[in-house]
């Protein structure tokens, strides 16, 4: 059984609808926030020998022109906060060959959280517990972790629990192994991470993840293969933020797509300049999955203004000897 892509634009657009009804829903206790995202991508492709705006591929979800939001409403009782709803959209433009004749809505973050004594269990489109990706929101950079770059599913839709411990945490998923679109077709992906140190409160965290399946070739909201292959990853990850320093790591070994696999990044940041609104990144990228290559990737990023970053990267793709040079132009105002 498969939901077309039509229906699924239908029911992105429904929810666009529905947000716009989102104040008047808050009652005495809860709370939201509502920000406006907006972002603008330009570049130059070596090997194509022309402008792209995209920093990856026309058909992957990320990064284009494309404006939207960001929605985060919270219910609260007489105990607490006891549930959260999160939901992300933007109408996105593809580009192919240059001209701008689609207009792509996507849903990113769709999920409905609720907190009980002994863990919280989320519903929706959100992270599945597989390595860097089930911690490190990344999708306002240019600069792409391994689910991005298309090992493993950045966001899938299904069902997961998270809990917390004074030493780390412990992340399980169920999910759909399709990505961003909806498909079921015998596809799934079973997740689990065991973590250790809380990155917020400890400035480092690591983990170990494992991943089984059978999942879907999807690329954005195109699929690509209608058989889903095999998936048997293994996976260890680590956050370390030390001074003016950024270190991430992230590591898959197994079967991906039917493939041996290996997936390996670490991305080295730097933090400077006045109010530290400026940072240098460092990204080498191997990954041998029926082929080897290296990417290799230079990021500067300036924070002009509260609501606005400004960032440029340049990409070096081995394999296809591809040099690229992309610029971006990000807008997150809160309403």
């Amino acid at each position: 059984m498969e939901l077309t892509c039509s229906t699924f634009r239908k029911f992105c657009l429904n929810l666009l609808a529905i947000l716009c009804c989102g104040p008047a829903l808050v009652h005495a206790g809860d709370s939201h926030l509502l920000y406006f995202e907006a972002q603008g991508i330009a570049g130059y492709s070596s090997r194509d020998s022309k402008a792209i705006f995209y920093s990856m591929n026309p058909d992957a979800e990320m990064q284009k022109p494309s404006a939207g939001f960001d929605f985060l409403y919270r219910f609260s009782g007489e105990q607490g906060d006891w549930g959260s709803f999160a939901l992300q959209g933007r109408l996105a433009v593809v580009a192919d060959q240059n001209n701008f004749d689609k207009v792509e809505p996507q849903i990113y973050n769709a999920w409905f959280k609720v907190k009980t004594s002994l863990t919280d269990v989320w519903i929706g489109h959100n992270r599945p517990a597989l390595g860097l990706g089930s911690y490190f929101d990344s999708h306002a950079l240019i600069l792409r972790t391994l689910p991005i770059q298309g090992f493993g599913y950045d966001r899938d839709w299904g069902v997961g629990t998270y809990r917390d411990f004074s030493w780390g945490n412990l992340q399980l998923s169920a999910t759909t192994g399709s990505g961003m679109p909806v498909y079921f077709n015998g596809n799934y992906l079973l997740a689990g991470r065991l973590g250790y140190g809380v990155l917020n409160e400890d400035n480092y965290a690591a983990g170990l993840s494992v991943g089984y399946g059978r999942t879907l070739d999807t690329m954005g909201y195109e699929l690509r293969e209608n058989e889903p292959q095999n998936l048997r990853l293994m996976g260890a990850d680590f956050a370390f933020l030390r001074n003016r320093f950024e270190h991430r790591f992230d590591l898959f070994y197994g079967e991906w797509l039917g493939k041996e696999t290996v997936a390996v990044m670490y991305r080295l940041g730097y933090v400077f300049g006045p109010e530290e609104r400026l940072k240098i990144e460092v990204q080498p990228t191997y990954w041998q999955s029926g082929g080897d290559n290296w990417l290799t990737s230079v990021c500067f990023s300036a924070q002009l203004t509260s609501d606005l970053t400004f960032r440029v990267m340049y990409e070096h793709n081995y394999e296809e000897n591809d040099h690229r040079v992309i610029g971006q132009l990000y807008y997150y105002l809160p309403l």
